[in-house]
């Protein structure tokens, strides 16, 4: 292997800031595709539509049809201070009645606060006409684990009151626009639980799917979580030492039989983005099965990973010096994956969650 493979430094480009999407096109559908061949290395401009001519009978298409919720909340503490709550994941446990107070119902979360002064214990945080937080904990970095104290059901109060975690790098006045609430969201999402798209699958509308079934092939979903950390830079020099967070993950049996069903006949694993990568490389075993899985995954792929299930792989451009970047360079080879960002920068691709996609071929 090459010598600065595991050097961190070795994944930085430059990327001329108005190459970031900060809105998705027009139609879903209407982005383009870069394609990479990794047999020839042959690197092609395409639309995003094309993508349906790439797969044969007997191929599966594995999909992450995780949902994203609004969890970013904007109130006020009760000493009149702003506040910003950022859950990190929406919480799973049944929550329970408070008493002394019919109609209320109670369950525990954990957020990243931002306001002008670090939270204590027993802070509220109101954020509307029925949800509020009380501060249980304070963590390390930003981290409180919180009370959410809420009328009817907590998907209706997030809905109205919160809003879509959009990624840094997308900038709006408000915080989010109708258009994201549509669009940030990928057609067959499902499961609630995200707070970051799994944005590769973005591209794709009912029609596209039933163009992409009309050839033969099945699609498969798969539910991971994505999480806050899939923003959080890598800060170690030797991207090995690295820690990758933690998501939840669902690989059903259905899934699961329909994926050894297409190995075993000679058809292809193609994969919808890099959490549908760690979801099906999460859940299979050393001699290429995939097995039904819940739970969480920590799955962490960089250069020299070896792939048990994932044949191909669409995914869309990533940040510099991400883990993400790293997943994709293990399949397909750092340099060659350099060589087609400086393709796409040269050509005006769109980067990152409502940029363009690339498709990645090696069977």
């Amino acid at each position: 292997m090459s010598s600065d493979l595991f050097d961190i430094r070795a994944y930085d480009f430059h990327l001329p800031p108005e190459l970031i999407a900060q809105h998705p096109t027009v139609n879903r559908d209407g982005s383009r595709l870069l394609s990479y061949h990794a047999k020839t290395t042959m690197i092609e401009d395409l639309p995003f539509s094309s993508v349906v001519d790439f797969f044969a009978p007997g191929d599966v298409l594995v999909v992450n049809n995780t949902k994203v919720f609004p969890a970013r909340l904007l109130g006020k503490k009760d000493t009149g201070g702003k506040v910003e709550l950022l859950l990190l994941s929406f919480p799973a446990i049944e929550p329970t009645e408070i008493a002394g107070s019919p109609g209320w119902r109670q369950v525990e979360g954990v957020g990243l606060v931002k306001s002008s002064k670090r939270p204590r214990q027993g802070t509220v945080f109101s954020f509307g006409d029925g949800l509020d937080a009380v501060v249980k904990e304070v963590l390390c970095d930003g981290k409180v684990v919180v009370q959410l104290r809420f009328t009817g059901a907590l998907s209706d109060r997030l809905d109205s009151l919160g809003q879509l975690p959009l990624p840094p790098y997308i900038s709006r006045d408000k915080g989010q626009s109708a258009e994201d609430r549509q669009r940030y969201q990928t057609v067959y999402a499902a499961h609630t639980g995200a707070v970051a798209a799994p944005t590769a699958g973005l591209h794709f509308t009912p029609e596209l799917i039933e163009r992409i079934q009309a050839k033969g092939v099945v699609i498969a979903p798969v539910t991971l979580h994505v999480g806050y950390g899939t923003f959080a830079p890598v800060r170690v020099e030797d991207i090995r030492d690295h820690q990758i967070h933690s998501e939840y993950l669902v690989v059903s049996e259905e899934t699961a039989a329909q994926v050894n069903r297409a190995k075993a006949g000679g058809g292809r694993v193609w994969a919808v983005g890099t959490t549908s990568v760690r979801a099906l490389e999460f859940a299979g075993d050393n001699q290429g099965r995939l097995h039904a899985r819940e739970g969480a995954c920590q799955l962490y792929i960089y250069p020299g990973y070896r792939f048990k299930i994932v044949d191909n792989v669409i995914t869309n451009f990533h940040l510099p010096q991400s883990s993400l970047l790293f997943l994709v360079s293990a399949l397909m080879g750092k340099d060659e994956l350099l060589r087609c960002y400086r393709h796409a920068i040269k050509e005006k691709y769109r980067f990152f969650s409502y940029g363009d996609a690339m498709i990645i071929v090696t069977v």
